[in-house]
């Protein structure tokens, strides 16, 4: 019988933004890792440093269904939260062929009420997802209306220290700050808002393979209040 989900909200930094984590998140743990296993992954557009297979939206309803209402409150969303895109995805790009925009913290939108979900389904140590601030306007979220000055400024640090080093940001560095991070378990959901500074926290010398048997395996979800 599978283990009842362990909830808790934690917040990071200055903004205390909420992220939920949920531990045994998935009441069909192993049928949803075998259909992972099983899919067939390749790369899309946009940003995303690996491959990626789409998951099927009665899937991807059945496993959010239970957590609806508490989106809907710890976010203080205008109404439910509705599926946006979800996506089985394994990172797999080299550190030394990482584009200059995958060596930062990222947003995946200016809109409060635009909502991510990673939910970590490999086993081994993969890292987990870990949180920044912006250490020349401490902004820890980028909104429509800070993104202008955020673009700004970013683009005055990269002036005054050069583009980042060919790798996967993990901890501090000149222009931004670690706030907070979640490690990677089996069967541990987090859930945040989209605008939050975060990036992908991978263990040094990770293995970035494209089997997903063997790499970073997750379930990446975007939903709309």
């Amino acid at each position: 019988m599978a283990s009842a989900p362990q909830i808790r909200i934690e917040t990071f930094g200055a903004e205390r933004q909420p992220v939920i984590v949920i531990d045994d998140f998935s009441q069909d743990f192993a049928a949803l890792l075998a259909a992972a296993q099983a899919a067939t992954y390749r790369p899309m557009k946009g940003h995303y440093p690996g491959v990626r297979a789409p998951v099927p939206t009665d899937t991807v309803l059945h496993f959010m269904s239970p957590v609806s209402d508490l989106i809907a409150e710890t976010f203080a969303l205008s109404r439910p939260a509705a599926l946006i895109e979800c996506f089985y995805s394994i990172v797999t790009t080299p550190p030394d062929r990482l584009t200059p925009i995958q060596r930062l913290p990222h947003f995946d939108g200016l809109d409060v009420e635009r909502i991510a979900m990673v939910h970590f389904l490999s086993e081994g140590d993969h890292g987990g997802t870990a949180f920044y601030r912006h250490r020349a306007t401490g902004f820890e979220t980028i909104s429509a209306a800070r993104h202008a000055r955020y673009d700004a400024a970013l683009h005055r640090d990269v002036a005054a220290h050069g583009m980042p080093a060919p790798a996967y940001i993990a901890g501090d560095t000149p222009i931004f700050e670690q706030i907070g991070r979640v490690p990677a378990k089996p069967n541990r959901a987090i859930i945040y808002r989209s605008h939050l500074l975060h990036c992908a926290d991978l263990s040094v010398g990770a293995e970035l393979s494209p089997d997903p048997r063997r790499g970073r395996l997750t379930v990446n979800t975007f939903l709309i209040g």
